[in-house]
């Protein structure tokens, strides 16, 4: 699979973390959309915008994510992300590994990063959760040793270069 033309003059482990996202999104039946948010609330990566419109051109009902924005996801992982860190430690409970909420019309999922960031997947109701997190546990596996600060600060430029 080729790296998307988005990561074009980007490093090989940023290009290597936009294909691991791109192949959640591809290879995982059910994932609307997926989102890696930094520590500090800022979007990383997200899944590619034009495979939701192809997606949604095959089947109108599909959502994109929420209000079809990696943006608002962004935001919301990044909230979630938050709030329960809060109450592991008014808990005494340690570190939050996973959060999963299912809603009548969709499933979220938040799980974190050994470098405290946080990957978010946007998913169907009636999406396999065993499979969505187990896929999502690989990626956190593969990707938690190469976000160093200096990946970090080029993925955001990339970001913010794609804009």
């Amino acid at each position: 699979m080729n790296a998307p033309s988005s990561t074009y003059g980007l490093s090989r482990e940023a290009r290597n973390l936009h294909w691991l996202l791109a192949n959640l999104v591809e290879e995982v039946p059910g994932v609307r959309s997926v989102v890696v948010v930094s520590t500090d609330g800022l979007m990383l990566l997200s899944s590619d915008a034009r495979h939701h419109a192809a997606a949604a051109a095959a089947d109108p009902s599909a959502q994109d994510g929420p209000k079809g924005s990696s943006a608002d996801l962004a935001t919301i992982v990044s909230g979630l992300g938050s709030l329960t860190l809060g109450a592991a430690k008014l808990m005494d409970a340690g570190s939050v590994k996973q959060t999963m909420v299912a809603m009548d019309e969709g499933s979220l999922f938040v799980m974190s990063i050994s470098d405290g960031s946080l990957l978010g997947v946007h998913a169907t109701p009636d999406c396999d959760m065993t499979v969505v997190a187990y896929h999502m546990a690989l990626f956190v596996g593969r990707a938690g040793h190469v976000l160093t600060p200096e990946l970090r600060n080029e993925l955001r430029r990339s970001l913010e270069h794609a804009q």
